[in-house]
Parts: C-alpha cells; structure tokens; sequence
C-alpha cells in the first residue's frame, strides 16, 4: 500500500515505514502529524481524491530537524567589479510514517 501526500508545496509518495524529509514544520521533535492524502493505493486498486481523499489520513512522526547540504549564489558582472558571495542551507524536517489509514 502507497500513498501520494502533500505538503510544503510539494507531493511525495510514501510507504509504510519511509522516512521522508519535508519543508520544515512548526513541530516538536517527536511529535506526530496527520498528513492530507491525495492518491491512495491499496488492496482495494487506486482511490484519487478530487482534491483529497475522503477518510484517508497519513500518521507521521517527526524524527529531527536539520539544514540540507550549502548551496553558493554568485553574482558577477564582468569588468565592472561586480560581485557577490551568498550561502544558503534549506532548513527540513524529517518524518517516518507510521501509518496510512483509509
């Protein structure tokens, strides 16, 4: 059984068990969350929610919160003595789903 979840603006297709890093959330570590489901395939074949599924709820709980890998922005005119250096780490949250209920 699989579903397609969304959150932060993205969908991810998730398992039983997965652990998923997301945009990151307002949440305690070790807090769970009830995730909306839009596809949900099982036993039963495929429901596709219009735009969820009715019923349907993705049990997560959260693992920890961290930053991804730094990226470099820079910016460089040429010979105009233009340039500049910026870093950026995006901050995530990782989840385990614990459940997936239809």
């Amino acid at each position: 059984m699989y579903a397609i979840m969304q959150t932060g603006g993205k969908q991810y297709r998730v398992q039983e068990g997965d652990i998923v890093y997301v945009e990151k959330l307002d949440l305690l570590e070790g807090d769970s969350i009830d995730l909306d489901v839009l596809l949900l395939s099982g036993e039963n074949g495929i429901r596709i929610g219009s735009p969820l599924v009715d019923g349907a709820k993705i049990n997560a709980k959260v693992l920890a919160h961290g930053k991804g890998e730094k990226i470099v922005i820079y910016k460089y005119k040429a010979k105009k003595n233009y340039r500049r250096k910026q870093g950026h780490r995006q901050p995530f949250t990782k989840l385990e789903v614990v459940t997936i209920n239809s």
